[in-house]
């Protein structure tokens, strides 16, 4: 993708243009990788930490029209907020998800989440939103990309209880994410998991992110 184009992702009207074309009924794609790509990995830190019946609050960022929100619900889940800057995108996935209890749509700018109270999620969900601010040098990124990229994920924190979880997925290379998220004012303990990656399929990674304890 040319730069350019990679600059427009960070814009809710560019978001906006593109769900407009997409029926009730339709789509316009699942963000790189599917509930089932990640479903062994949700079960290692999802599934087998926070289970269903005690029903941990998700927030899923940046949730355009993925499925992993209803896939979710089909297990169990039903504290879930969907937060999305295209107001066409949450209309749509309003619409299309009506008949499911448990899932609210939120238009909302995940680099300032006014509406989602401070220490309130147990779970924040990530797949390729934080990617879409990025552009430029990987090894130098330009000034809009740290500030949006510092604004998002200090809101990140701010949302997650002390004893939270904020899982991220991205297809960018590990040694240009890591600098990103260790800045010295976000303090997480991080783990990351290689997943997929095969002959035929770029490899991708998935980021487990716990604030440190007194960091909020």
């Amino acid at each position: 993708m040319a730069d350019e184009e990679s600059k427009r992702l960070a814009h809710a009207d560019y978001w906006d243009e593109r769900y407009s074309g997409v029926q009730p009924d339709g789509r316009l794609h699942e963000w790189f990788r599917s509930f089932s790509d990640l479903e062994e990995f949700f079960d290692r830190n999802l599934f087998q930490i926070r289970k269903p019946d005690t029903t941990p609050s998700i927030l899923h960022l940046g949730s355009g029209d993925s499925t992993i929100p209803r896939d979710l619900a089909e297990r169990g889940y039903t504290s879930q907020i969907c937060v999305d800057f295209s107001t066409t995108a949450v209309e749509l996935m309003s619409k299309r998800h009506a008949d499911i209890a448990g899932i609210r749509w939120e238009q909302m700018d995940v680099r300032h989440m006014d509406g989602i109270p401070s220490q309130s999620i147990d779970v924040a969900f990530d797949k390729g939103t934080l990617d879409a601010m990025i552009h430029g040098s990987p090894w130098s990124p330009p000034p809009d990309v740290q500030q949006n990229t510092g604004q998002y994920l200090k809101e990140v924190l701010r949302v997650l209880n002390p004893n939270g979880v904020f899982l991220y997925i991205t297809y960018r290379q590990s040694h240009f994410i890591k600098p990103l998220l260790q800045r010295e004012e976000l303090d997480w303990d991080i783990q990351m998991e290689t997943l997929g990656g095969s002959d035929s399929s770029f490899g991708y990674y998935g980021f487990i992110c716990r604030p440190q304890k007194g960091t909020q």
